[in-house]
């Protein structure tokens, strides 16, 4: 960055600066003169800047920042080279940026004067004068206090005032000429406004008329912008057409830069187009802008800002006093002063106010920090999903990061514009979030940043992956300071220890300042005691000195007491207070012995146990569902009142149920576990299913919010009023769930397993298409994909007469769940049309539910009995695809696209776990390693890339070709990688070190395929000069080259190495030599009875015998087999897969 410094003689120059060592600045706003008139970058160069008249400009700004003790500043008009386009794009880009990170910005107004008015007797009189005169005082004496009120109170959307009013005032006030000045009118000056935190307004003169936020009030007048967003409110928090507005009556020079002056303020960063006009311009930044709002909106999955005012609430308030004490703690200081202190570890056991602490500190540093810098944080809790993994940290704190500077988004876009949504939720959620992470920390234009993370040990999900990330991340920047807090665990404190930089702060070690802090509690919450309860004062000191002495420096266990105290009626207060045992532990198997021996136990442990076994925290109506006594209840008041009746364990914040700690919780499993769960955890789960069952059956019906038309998209869907799902929502999803996990498979044969059997049965002939429509509903639709794979599992182990009719309903059902997810989380009354009526006439489902598809409707060719043995289509590349492979234990599928990228999926979800990048052109091959552990790719950018399957992380690059690499193949024991190139050459490599061990020469053309035999010994290639060649895999020696007369591209060894299976069919492989004519054979030991593709890829074959006629759009370019199963890529980006199941077809092809 290029700087302008004002020397003690008088001079300007020029001086550059890497973008890591920039010095404080001020930064000049203006409007241009005549292009004539302004000192360009060229002027400064060749000394003739003093000349125009446009220097005095700069000699205003280099003067004023030598006031404001700063040596350097930068003006546009000369310190940026226009005549270089390169520079000139990338400037339009970073524009906002420069002015954003100055430390001041002097707004200089070339049209306003700060001159009084001139009266002579001739053209005035003195009384005329003299009001002017005293108005201009009065004005300059209650500007301040006129707009600071303003900005208050001033409505946020008000239509502009006009410039004239009623007021008559002196055109040649400073008020007056300011609010009319060319400024506001110009397109850049908008973001010179918004960008720097302190933007201050000078005269011709060059005299100080104010500052923005001095000034506020006129200028939300002229600009119709809100004072929030001048007082440095996020501009994330104002709509795309807001910020847009702002811009509405604004002009450019150039036309298109009205659109380009918006990026910044709209968070988008693009290159300007030659030859673009404005209105296309002006499209694609707002394309653009709404893309982000979009993928920001799929980030968020919680807001931390709310979860911290919830958990606060839920807690009582905040109480300053609690937590001041850990700013004058050292470590503390330490951390928070010194640059090389990165990581401060708050650890401490339960109850201890951890979280309390931490969001004191978030509090603190909000309002002490620079308005520049950004604070990012999350609050795991174990109870909750949607807070308690890895990946919702990661998205948690990246979502505030990204509202708080917008264009940190397009690290994420890189990979949002391929995934999408998925990028977030999927299998490979956490390596993509972690590369997303890392570049957004390594970004240069990234503010000073505090990242807090609370409750460690609450993330239940891959822990010790965040643990990792944390620990190398917190050394990497020394912008970026990071606060965690957890329980004394030692696998946290292990992890944490690779961290560099680091601070520990225990609970523990400062006893006595959390001692204190909890008596600053004791004293709040007896206060808050006295004025509910009318404690005279000395039943006020009696309880302040027994909870004293009994709180053991634990916040939670004074809560829990003053809690029940705040129940207790006045008179039996102090005989309540002997029934408190000191200790968390203690009090919790007190109140639970209390809870035991009440009318209502039996209820209150039912409650409990539900609490306990759900997998997100359920609302009361969803309680009262699950909980079948609850329905006795008259009211909402006397669920409530049960509730209370469990408040040592639970809490209520908005009609939903939370634990109110985690060592709550804890404590049920592993000290009251007998008297929750009295017949174990898999029996209570059992009556969450069947509670769940029982009112999915009752209330279920066919559109269930009256959406009427067909067509209804699932976005355009808002839930009525009352919401006949609202109970339901929890059991719609969570129902086989909870059948799974009470274990029916140890009641096998037993009545209560075919009672089980029976339920299911029925709800699956009577109601699917209900609950398919409400898990769209519900926007729960891959939920229930995976829940439907689990009752099929479940399904084998009940056995009696009809359980395979069970067991073919449910996979019937499955196959109708997964063909049709898209089309019924898209549209929900599709669930009666389209699902229907392309699903075979054998469908079970299609033919229990016939009755509900659509009249009028007909489809013609008719569907087939059964369903297609294509079990899923993959879209996502966004050009043709090359090559497909399955790994080795069919779990994953990979291919390779014209795009550049290798994509690999989850073979059974059909999920896309991996984009994988890297590549600069086209990618024409993968092969998983035999151990399925390693990918690998081969690409027309003449390299091959080796990955890890499971991370997606590149662990090699291997160069040495010279032409295309189109091929590549895995030995059998893993130890060796094959590649075959348009080079005319094969190189084997060391799978380990990457290493070339040969080079294969002898082939006249390209070689385009290799295989290993699977005692890895061998080695076959095929080639464009019509030969195949076997060599020996060690050695590289030549064996046998044979002449087939025609360019084969498929390649693979039989088991026993005897046989090459080819597109034409079986090649015999002899001994050492030539074979000018060569055998194609059907061995006839071991005879190959898998599935194969047809030569031209029009059948799909089984034991050599066409079995599948493919439909022309779903015809392979590329194709794999992996036992039974065959993936093919489609020339139109398209994948999918094809199972054949032999039993099925045994008798089929004993007849053919």
């Amino acid at each position: 960055m290029r700087l302008l410094h004002y020397d003690d003689q008088g001079e300007v120059r020029i001086v550059s600066f890497d973008d890591c060592a920039i010095p404080p600045y001020a930064i000049l706003s203006h409007t241009w003169g005549a292009d004539a008139e302004e000192v360009t970058f060229a002027d400064l160069q060749t000394g003739d800047s003093k000349t125009k008249p446009g220097y005095e400009k700069i000699l205003f700004c280099g003067k004023q920042a030598q006031r404001d003790n700063l040596r350097y500043f930068w003006i546009d008009t000369c310190c940026i080279d226009k005549a270089n386009k390169a520079e000139l794009a990338f400037s339009i880009r970073s524009m906002f940026h420069w002015y954003r990170n100055a430390a001041r910005c002097y707004v200089y107004l070339s049209d306003v004067s700060n001159q009084p008015l001139l009266v002579t007797p001739g053209h005035h009189d003195s009384q005329w004068f003299l009001w002017i005169w005293t108005l201009s005082i009065l004005y300059t004496l209650s500007r301040w206090y006129s707009s600071v009120m303003h900005c208050y109170f001033y409505p946020r959307h008000v239509a502009r005032t006009p410039v004239s009013s009623d007021v008559v005032r002196s055109k040649q006030t400073p008020e007056f000429t300011f609010k009319e000045s060319r400024w506001f009118t110009r397109g850049w000056t908008l973001q010179e406004l918004l960008a720097p935190s302190t933007v201050e307004f000078f005269s011709e003169e060059g005299t100080k008329l104010g500052d923005k936020l001095s000034l506020a009030r006129e200028v939300r007048e002229v600009t119709g912008i809100p004072c929030s967003a001048l007082q440095g409110e996020p501009l994330s928090d104002f709509s795309v057409n807001e910020r847009i507005s702002w811009n509405e009556h604004r002009v450019t020079k150039i036309p298109t830069d009205r659109a380009y002056s918006l990026m910044g303020i709209l968070g988008v960063s693009l290159s300007p187009f030659d030859g673009e006009s404005p209105a296309e311009a002006m499209k694609r930044v707002t394309d653009e802008a709404e893309k982000q709002d979009k993928c920001l909106r799929d980030i968020h999955q919680t807001d931390p800002r709310n979860d911290k005012k919830r958990i606060e609430d839920t807690k009582g308030g905040l109480l300053a006093d609690s937590y001041r004490w850990v700013f004058a703690n050292l470590t503390f200081q330490q951390w928070q002063q010194r640059s090389d202190s990165r990581l401060l570890w708050v650890k401490g056991d339960p109850g201890k106010g951890k979280t309390m602490l931490l969001c004191g500190i978030i509090d603190e540093l909000h309002n002490s920090m620079p308005r520049s810098a950004l604070l990012s944080y999350f609050f795991c809790q174990a109870t909750d999903p949607r807070i308690n993994s890895a990946t919702a940290v990661l998205r948690g704190l990246l979502y505030m990061l990204i509202y708080q500077q917008p264009s940190l988004i397009s690290h994420v876009c890189k990979k949002y514009d391929h995934a999408g949504k998925a990028l977030f939720e999927d299998a490979n959620a956490w390596v993509a979030l972690t590369e997303i992470f890392t570049d957004v920390l390594q970004d240069p234009q990234l503010r000073s940043t505090y990242l807090v993370v609370d409750a460690l040990d609450e993330c239940v999900t891959d822990l010790p992956k965040l643990l990792h990330f944390i620990a190398k991340q917190s050394s990497a920047s020394s912008r970026v300071k990071w606060i965690v807090s957890s329980r004394n665990w030692p696998e946290i404190e292990e992890q944490l220890e690779q961290a560099g930089h680091k601070a520990r702060l225990s609970l523990e070690l400062n006893a006595e300042s959390v001692s204190a802090a909890v008596g600053v509690f004791i004293q709040h919450k007896v206060t808050q005691l006295a004025q509910q309860k009318n404690y005279d004062q000395q039943m006020q000191d009696t309880v302040l000195e027994r909870l004293t002495a009994n709180a053991d420096g634990t916040f939670l266990w004074v809560a829990l007491v003053c809690q029940e105290l705040q129940a207790t009626a006045r008179r039996n207060v102090l005989k309540k207070l002997d029934t408190f045992p000191p200790g968390l532990k203690a009090l919790y198997e007190r109140m639970m012995q209390q809870i035991s021996v009440s009318d209502d136990a039996t209820l209150c442990k039912q409650v409990l146990a539900s609490a306990a076994l759900v997998y997100r925290p359920i609302t009361l109506q969803e309680l009262v569902a699950l909980a079948e006594p609850l329905e006795d209840l008259a009211s909402k008041a006397e669920v409530q009142e049960i509730i209370g009746l469990c408040g040592s364990f639970l809490t209520l914040r908005e009609d939903t149920v939370y634990f109110v700690h985690q060592s709550a919780k804890d404590f049920l499993f592993a000290s009251a576990y007998n008297k929750v769960f009295p017949q174990g955890a898999g029996a209570s789960h059992h009556v969450i299913f069947s509670r769940s069952l029982t009112i999915l059956s009752n209330t279920l019906h066919r559109d269930m919010y009256s959406l009427g038309a067909l067509g209804v998209a699932i976005e355009d869907v808002q839930p009525p009023e009352p919401d006949p799902l609202a109970a339901l929502r929890y059991s719609c999803v969570y129902w086989i769930d909870h059948l799974y996990d009470s274990k029916p498979e140890l009641w096998a044969d037993s009545v209560g397993d075919l009672e089980v059997a029976g339920a299911v049965n029925k709800f699956l002939r009577k109601k699917y298409l209900y609950w398919l429509e409400a898990l769209s509903l519900c926007r729960s639709m891959s939920e229930g994909v995976i829940s439907m794979a689990r009752l099929s599992s479940l399904a084998q182990a009940i056995h009696d007469d009809s359980s395979d009719k069970l067991t073919k309903l449910i996979q019937d059902a499955g196959r109708f769940i997964m063909y049709h997810k898209r089309v019924v989380e898209s549209y929900p009354l599709q669930t009666y049309a389209s699902a229907l009526l392309f699903s075979p006439t054998g469908s079970v489902i299609r033919k229990l539910f016939w009755h509900k598809q659509p009249g009028g409707i007909t489809v013609k060719p008719a569907m087939s009995d059964g369903w297609s043995a294509c079990l899923q289509t993959l879209e996502g590349h966004s050009r043709s695809v090359n090559s497909v492979a399955f790994s080795h234990d069919s779990s994953k599928l990979a291919s390779a696209s014209y795009d550049k990228t290798v994509k690999v999926w989850d073979a059974s979800s059909g999920a896309c776990l991996q984009t994988l990048e890297g590549h600069s052109r086209i990618v024409s091959s993968v092969a998983f390693s035999h151990d399925s552990s390693k990918l690998a790719s081969a690409s027309d950018d003449n390299t091959v890339k080796v990955w890890d399957a499971s991370s997606g992380a590149c662990l090699q690059t291997l160069e040495g070709h010279s032409s295309i690499v189109n091929s590549v193949a895995f030995s059998h024991d893993a130890s060796k990688l094959a590649s075959a190139s348009y080079d005319n050459t094969v190189k084997v490599w060391d799978a380990s070190s990457g290493a070339c061990l040969q080079t294969l020469e002898g082939h006249s053309r390209i070689v385009s395929s290799v295989a290993f035999s699977h005692d890895s010994s061998k080695l076959a290639s095929a080639s464009d000069d019509n030969t195949v060649k076997v060599w020996d895999a060690s050695s590289g020696a030549c064996l046998q080259t044979l002449n087939i007369g025609k360019a084969l591209y498929h390649l693979s060894f039989d088991p026993t190495s005897s046989f090459l299976h080819s597109e034409i069919g079986s090649i015999a492989i002899h001994g050492p030599g030539t074979s000018s004519e060569i055998a194609v054979v059907e061995p006839a030991l071991p005879q190959y009875l898998g599935t194969s593709l047809s030569s031209d890829s029009i059948w799909i074959k089984y034991g050599g015998r066409n079995l599948l006629w493919i439909p022309s759009e779903y015809r392979p370019s590329r194709s794999a087999v992996c036992g039974n199963r065959i993936g093919m890529g489609v020339a139109t980006g398209r994948v999918w897969t094809c199972s054949v199941d032999p039993d099925t077809l045994t008798c089929m092809l004993s007849k053919l």
